[in-house]
C-alpha cells in the first residue's frame, strides 16, 4: 500500500461537516429511536446483566443447570429467523427514512445492541472525541483490573471515532499502547482522543485513558485512508464467508 506522500492534505472540515459525522456515533435521541432498535438495547443490557452475574458465580448447579436450559431455549427461538451482519443497517443509513446511527448499534465497543461492548459513551467537544465507559466482571485481567487486550480494542474504537473527524477517514495501520496504571474494573473511565497530524494517507492520532485524575495508559494510532469502493468488496466477502459457513453457498 503506497503512501501517496505528495496528496495535498484534506481541506479541513466545517463545523457543520463534523457535526455531521460525530453525530453518526453519538447517542441519539430515545424520541428518534425505533421500537425495535429500543427494545434490541434492551435485550443486549439484559444479556449484559447475564453475563456480569455469570462471571465468578457462587450459584448452586442445580440453579446453573436450569438457568442453563432457560437461556437454551430462548437461544433456539432465534434459529428459525434468518441471521444477518453487523452491517445491515448500513443501507439503510443512507435513506431519508433511515437511522443515521444503525451500523454503530452492533460495534463491539460502542455498540448499545451489542451485549459485548461495555459500551463506550462517545461525544465530540471542540474537535476532539471524550468517551467514557464502565468496565465490568467480564473483562477482568489483573484481580479487580481490566484486561490490557480490552484497552487496546477500546482505543482502537476511540481513536477511530477521533480520524473519522479528518473527513476522509480510514482503517488502523498501527496501534502503539503505554500502560501507566492498571485501569480499574467497576468504575467510570474517560478517554480522550484527537488528531495529531495528518501525512498523505496517514492520519496520526494520540489518545488517553483516566480514571479520575490517574493516567492509566495513552495511546498512539496511525490510520490509513482506503478507497470505500474496497469496504464493498469487503462486505461483500464477508457475506459469501457467511453464505458458506451456513452452507447456502453450493
Amino acid at each position: 500500500m503506497s503512501d501517496d506522500a505528495d496528496r495535498p492534505p484534506t481541506t479541513p472540515l466545517t463545523d457543520r461537516e463534523r457535526g455531521v459525522l460525530s453525530s453518526r456515533w453519538q447517542e441519539p435521541p430515545v424520541s428518534l429511536m425505533t421500537t425495535r432498535r429500543v427494545e434490541l438495547r434492551r435485550l443486549a443490557d439484559s444479556m449484559r446483566i447475564i453475563i456480569e452475574r455469570l462471571v465468578g458465580t457462587t450459584a448452586p448447579t442445580e440453579e446453573i443447570i436450569e438457568v442453563a436450559d432457560d437461556l437454551a431455549r430462548v437461544a433456539l427461538r432465534f434459529d428459525s429467523f434468518p441471521h444477518g451482519t453487523t452491517y445491515d443497517g448500513f443501507a439503510e443509513a443512507a435513506n431519508a427514512g433511515g437511522e443515521t446511527h444503525a451500523l454503530f448499534e452492533q460495534s463491539g465497543w460502542i455498540g448499545r445492541a451489542n451485549p459485548l461492548a461495555p459500551p463506550i459513551y462517545l461525544q465530540e467537544i471542540d474537535g476532539a472525541v471524550r468517551g467514557r465507559a464502565f468496565f465490568g466482571s467480564a473483562y477482568e485481567g489483573p484481580p479487580g483490573c481490566v484486561h490490557g487486550g480490552y484497552v487496546a480494542g477500546a482505543f482502537d474504537e476511540v481513536l477511530g471515532a477521533a480520524q473519522s473527524l479528518s473527513g476522509a477517514p480510514g482503517m488502523t495501520g498501527t496501534l502503539t499502547i503505554r500502560y501507566r496504571s492498571p485501569t480499574p474494573l467497576h468504575t467510570e473511565v474517560r478517554f480522550t482522543a484527537w488528531i495529531d497530524r495528518e501525512e498523505g494517507r496517514k492520519i496520526f492520532t494520540r489518545g488517553e485513558l483516566h480514571a479520575g485524575d490517574r493516567l492509566c495508559a495513552e495511546a498512539e494510532g496511525i490510520f490509513v485512508r482506503i478507497d470505500f469502493s474496497r469496504f464493498a468488496e469487503l462486505r461483500a466477502q464477508r457475506e459469501v464467508a457467511e453464505l458458506e459457513r451456513l452452507g447456502g453457498g453450493d
